[in-house]
């Protein structure tokens, strides 16, 4: 039995094996629901095990204590969107009932503020239960973006494929991944882009209201992005300074290694050559 506060790998992978049952529950359930499509089938079996692969090892990389409850409504808020994900997908060969699509999306949206709610109460609050819960709101974006640009246009995607751009960038510029500080303005945009692609997903607008409310959506995230964007240039200097002090730490290291590796060379070649040295006085 774990002990408390101790880390138990095997209580983490039950909740993340008991997820992925969720998931596929709920499939079954819209499958028979609608009729699902192999195409839908498919990318929610795929969303399903992408997650559970993905939630483990971060969770095997950051060996929390528990779960935790925040981390359990993110979870469901994920199961949520691996339904609104399939369906996506299953619109490319038939219409889905638009009612269940908004209705999953909206149940999501919704609990995109409990979780963090839950986390500050408990005093549950971690590194990878704010990362889970970014992640599974970036992709959920992403993937109603693709369900507007249907009928909007390819230019939606722009909304859903900013923050995968903005991961891809850090990559190659290390000063972008410097912590941004808190801004209530960002969560506003970043909620709006939600609310704006359901209402348009939703049709209750005439084609041009949602092209016109998408478009500013679109117009707000691009200036949050940019705004972000220049303050972490203007404060690139020191998280620079950081990164040529690790690489210059590590190939301290690795030189130090080195060294040492020729040390040891050295010490056992002149062990060597003294033992070759008694063996031929011995023999002479």
């Amino acid at each position: 039995m774990a002990l408390n506060n101790t880390y138990d790998a095997r209580l983490l992978a039950q909740e993340t094996t008991v997820g992925a049952g969720l998931q596929l529950l709920v499939l079954a359930l819209l499958g028979t629901a609608i009729g699902m499509g192999p195409a839908g089938w498919l990318t929610g079996l795929a969303f399903a095990l992408a997650t559970w692969a993905v939630l483990t090892r971060a969770l095997r990389r950051s060996r929390p204590r528990s779960f935790g409850p925040a981390n359990r409504v993110t979870l469901g808020r994920a199961i949520l969107v691996g339904g609104v994900t399939a369906l996506v997908a299953d619109s490319f060969e038939s219409s889905p009932p638009v009612s269940l699509l908004v209705g999953l999306t909206a149940v999501a949206l919704i609990l995109d503020g409990v979780d963090g709610k839950v986390a500050r109460r408990t005093g549950t609050s971690t590194a990878l239960g704010a990362r889970f819960d970014m992640e599974v709101d970036a992709f959920l974006i992403l993937v109603l973006s693709v369900y507007v640009s249907m009928s909007l246009g390819p230019w939606v995607l722009l909304i859903g494929t900013m923050r995968y751009a903005f991961v891809v960038a850090a990559r190659v510029l290390p000063w972008l991944n410097a912590a941004l500080p808190h801004s209530m303005a960002r969560k506003t945009v970043a909620a709006l882009q939600g609310i704006v692609l359901l209402v348009a997903g939703a049709g209750i607008m005439p084609l041009e209201g949602n092209a016109a409310a998408v478009l500013l959506a679109l117009a707000s995230l691009v200036w949050s992005f940019g705004r972000d964007i220049t303050w972490l240039y203007r404060h690139r200097h020191p998280v620079e300074e950081r990164a040529q002090a690790q690489e210059r730490a590590q190939e301290t290291e690795r030189a130090q290694k080195t060294e040492r590796v020729l040390e040891q060379e050295r010490v056992l070649e002149q062990e060597q050559q003294v033992r070759d040295g008694v063996r031929e006085l011995v023999e002479a």
